[in-house]
């Protein structure tokens, strides 16, 4: 049998899924890893553009096709399905979306497939096989480390592009359960481990130089956690192949300096953070308690990670009910005080299955309701349901400003050399020179989109002017402790 796994990519996202590198759709390589003898498997990845799907999806090509989805491409990936069905090819969906609606789903697919599928995805191929595919699969929340699941095929490219970094997850689950985050419901509040030799082996079978730590919470919570990241750290410096790579953690990576300086001798360059914000307030409504109690120690753990040479990749959120349009200018001015290399400021996105899509559902506040079409506006860049302290456009308008300034300004190299003289590691300030080129290339692609919707370009007003002074205060941070290269 001939199967195709495809990821499909919303449309209304311009640059948003291709900011620097092509990277992997890891549940993909996962999948094919287990797909039983005597099948062949492909990769079909949208990231790469879309003109191709249509001319490979054919009855010649394949057998069986399933698909893969965040919300933002659910729309997208009906497209696809009715596409297969009226070719007469089967299609099965799973994922994220495919487990937070799986009713919607199968009302367009041939089969849904609901959690994790490592365990069942070998029944399923040979159910399709025997054309007997079965309409609903649940998986389960595996045993990582006992069963040996979780690791992808690393030598698998799609068939209409080529991944230019690797990516491999050494962990599943997160136990903070932030409200509008759907991890937990997806893999579970418990942190499950793999074996760190079976993450070895997958990790020296890469052949790419960098490597996408694919892990919510790479660090955890509690000193167990951190004790067997600390391992894994260990295993790497000794028995890994030189790679550099970044990650996703929490804040209190920063407290540990140990750790820290183990993920820099393992190549580490970079960590996501997800401060979210600066309210105290709001981060009570997010459920982010871990946040909430370091708020006041943001300075100390953020220098933790630049006194170890690793760059702090910092994401926040904007559209709580505490915010107002102000707000976006505040948390980059902000940002940037405290030293974070890599601003990512995101709109608020309350995605189906969690408490936050449920609440504000049952409040009326969601703007974005004619479904399936309307999946494909929840992108992160645009609001979907209805602020407290300002309307949908003002805060669309404000992030507006945040992309429009950061297209104008030369800030790039700034912030690079910035990064250099705080973490004194010129492969981190590389990396940052890297991210945050895609970051502006994607400002510089939605520009006119952008100008398009709003029908005007930002004006020199106070909150404006406060954001591009946020991408001119690259220089003025003081040094922090030196580290070697």
């Amino acid at each position: 049998m001939r199967i195709i796994l495809v990821n499909p990519i919303s449309r209304r996202t311009q640059g948003y899924h291709t900011i620097g590198s092509y990277m992997p759709q890891l549940g993909l390589q996962v999948l094919a890893r287990l797909v039983p003898d005597g099948h062949q498997v492909d990769i079909l990845d949208e990231t790469f553009g879309a003109d191709q799907t249509d001319a490979l999806l054919t009855r010649q090509r394949c057998d069986l096709v399933g698909i893969t989805a965040y919300t933002s491409g659910a729309t997208r990936s009906y497209e696809i399905a009715a596409t297969c069905r009226a070719r007469g090819i089967p299609t099965i969906m799973g994922g994220p979306h495919a487990s937070a609606c799986p009713d919607e789903v199968q009302l367009h697919c041939d089969s849904v497939a609901i959690g994790e599928c490592d365990e069942i995805w070998p029944t399923i191929v040979r159910d399709a096989n025997t054309a007997q595919l079965q309409p609903r699969y649940q998986g389960t929340l595996s045993d990582l480390e006992r069963t040996g699941l979780g690791g992808g095929d690393q030598l698998l490219q799609p068939i209409n592009g080529t991944y230019d970094i690797s990516a491999i997850q050494t962990s599943r689950g997160c136990p903070v359960g932030c409200e509008y985050c759907s991890v937990t419901l997806f893999n579970g509040a418990a942190i499950r481990r793999r074996s760190i030799a079976d993450i070895i082996a997958e990790w020296n079978q890469t052949t790419r130089r960098f490597i996408f730590v694919v892990d919510d919470n790479f660090f955890g919570v509690g000193r167990k956690h951190g004790e067997w990241a600390k391992e894994l750290l260990r295993a790497i410096i000794k028995h890994g192949k030189k790679r550099l790579w970044f990650s996703q953690t929490t804040i209190n990576m920063g407290t540990d300096a140990e750790g820290m300086r183990l993920a820099y001798k393992a190549g580490c360059r970079g960590m996501l953070v997800g401060f979210e914000t600066f309210n105290a307030e709001a981060l009570k409504d997010y459920h982010k308690g871990i946040n909430r109690h370091n708020l006041a120690r943001y300075q100390e753990l953020v220098n933790g990670f630049h006194r170890a040479g690793i760059a702090v990749f910092g994401g926040f959120i904007i559209g709580s009910d505490h915010d107002t349009p102000d707000t976006v200018a505040d948390t980059a001015l902000a940002a940037v005080k405290l030293g974070t290399d890599i601003i990512q400021i995101t709109n608020l996105t309350p995605l189906p299955g969690t408490k936050m899509f449920a609440r504000y559902q049952a409040e009326d506040r969601l703007l974005a309701e004619s479904f399936p079409a309307d999946w494909e506006r929840y992108t992160f860049v645009e609001t979907v349901y209805r602020p407290k302290l300002m309307s949908a456009r003002e805060l669309d308008e404000a992030i507006y400003e945040l992309r429009h300034a950061a297209a104008l300004e030369r800030w790039v190299w700034k912030r690079a050399l910035r990064t250099l003289l705080r973490t004194r590691s010129l492969t981190t300030a590389l990396f940052v020179l890297g991210m945050n080129k895609g970051w502006k290339r994607m400002a510089k692609i939605q520009a006119p989109h952008d100008e398009r919707r709003f029908g005007f370009l930002p004006r020199k007003s106070p909150r404006f002017q406060k954001i591009l002074d946020s991408f001119r205060m690259h220089l003025q941070a003081r040094w922090t402790a030196p580290t070697s290269d």
